[in-house]
Formats: C-alpha cells, sequence, structure tokens
C-alpha cells in the first residue's frame, strides 16, 4: 500500500500538490474556488480611477480562478500557463460571450513573453519559477506594466517551509521591497501561520500578498 492509499492518513490537498509541482492534481483540488483577494482589490482600485476594463496578464494561470473574474468585469485576457491541462479546465468555464477576449497561452517562466498591460497579475506563480529565470522574468515583468498598471500576487517568505524546496523562489520582506522599487506599494500584507494538524504535510507559511501600482 502507497502513501496515498493509507487509510489513517488525510486526503491529499492543494498544498500537498503544489509541493510535489503535481499541477493536474492541483488543478482539480482548487476547481471552483473564487477569485483571489489581491486581484479583486487590483480590479476594484481600477474601476474606483475609472478603468473598467482594460488588458490583462495572468501569469501561470492554473485551472483559471482569476482569468474567470477578469472576463466576468469585461477585461481582455492573456492566460499563461506551463501545464496544457489547466486550459482544458479553464475554457469549458469561460461564457460564450467573453471568450473573444480571452487568449491562452501555453510557456514556462523561461519562455513567456510579457505584452504590454494593464494589469499582471500571478497569484501564488512566482514562488515556482525556478531561481535562475527569475531575475528575467521579474524584469520582463515590470517592463510591461504601463504607467498607473497594477501588479497583483504574492510572494513566499524565506522562512515558509517550501524554501528549501529545489526550484524555488522565495524573498525576505525587504527583498520584495526592493523588487517593487518603482512601483506605489497599495497592499503588503505578510501571513506567517502553521498548519493545523488535519493537513496531511503540515508547513510553516510566510507569504506576502501584494498590490502594487506602477509610477
Amino acid at each position: 500500500m502507497n502513501e496515498d492509499q493509507q487509510p489513517n492518513l488525510p486526503p491529499m490537498g492543494a498544498q500537498d500538490f503544489s509541493a510535489a509541482q503535481d499541477w493536474p492534481g492541483y488543478f482539480g483540488a482548487v476547481l471552483g474556488k473564487g477569485a483571489r483577494e489581491t486581484l479583486v482589490a487590483a480590479l476594484d482600485s481600477f474601476a474606483r480611477e475609472g478603468l473598467a476594463q482594460g488588458f490583462a496578464v495572468d501569469l501561470a494561470a492554473g485551472e483559471g480562478r482569476d482569468t474567470l473574474e477578469l472576463l466576468r468585469r469585461g477585461w481582455r485576457v492573456l492566460a499563461t500557463d506551463g501545464h496544457p491541462e489547466a486550459f482544458t479546465h479553464l475554457w469549458p468555464r469561460v461564457p460564450e460571450a467573453s471568450k473573444p477576449l480571452l487568449t491562452t497561452l501555453e510557456a514556462t517562466f523561461a519562455e513567456t513573453q510579457v505584452p504590454e498591460c494593464d494589469l499582471l497579475n500571478a497569484s501564488y506563480a512566482v514562488p515556482f519559477c525556478p531561481p535562475q529565470h527569475y531575475p528575467e522574468l521579474w524584469r520582463r515583468t515590470v517592463a510591461a506594466i504601463r504607467p498607473g498598471g497594477r501588479f497583483a500576487g504574492q510572494f513566499f517568505g524565506t522562512r515558509d517551509s517550501w524554501a528549501s524546496l529545489p526550484g524555488r523562489t522565495h524573498h525576505s520582506q525587504e527583498e520584495v521591497v526592493r523588487l517593487l522599487a518603482g512601483f506605489e506599494i497599495e497592499m503588503m500584507d505578510e501571513e506567517e501561520m502553521d498548519d493545523t494538524p488535519e493537513v496531511r504535510n503540515p508547513k510553516h507559511w510566510q507569504l506576502f500578498h501584494v498590490v502594487a501600482r506602477k509610477l
């Protein structure tokens, strides 16, 4: 009997699939969940400024929870992901009237070319960019966001348990602030906590939830 079949273990959750980078498993675990709070905060800020619709890049969009919210609000969206199964979950849930607004692109972090945009959304995405590719990805990200545009997403902290896993990119709070030079930070909420024992593989979390407006 393998680990997944042992009856006394809690079921696999989204974070277990993420830890193993089992993205099809992750897509199934989070399917149907709502948009991330950082995206909603960024979109609400645009709406208050009078930009009800714009062009967004949803980086590593996964099964599409944020893409669907962008489309619901009338934004044009380029959704990228490195795994082809992401889009098999996304497209069937896109209303017919919104399909002309959506473009999908299968690309790894190293391959992704970020076009000029009003919003770069990267919900729980950039920590999974391998460190050797991260500086160039971030350079392209910053260059693509128009003045007055926004970045919305998460960074994982150096005290997060996953910082010890290979192929991940984690930042201290000071490093996040440096990355956001040239932006007005509208939100940077640090979340640090331990999982409860009911989780199959409990971990220590350190995350920074960020919305920032490019100057």
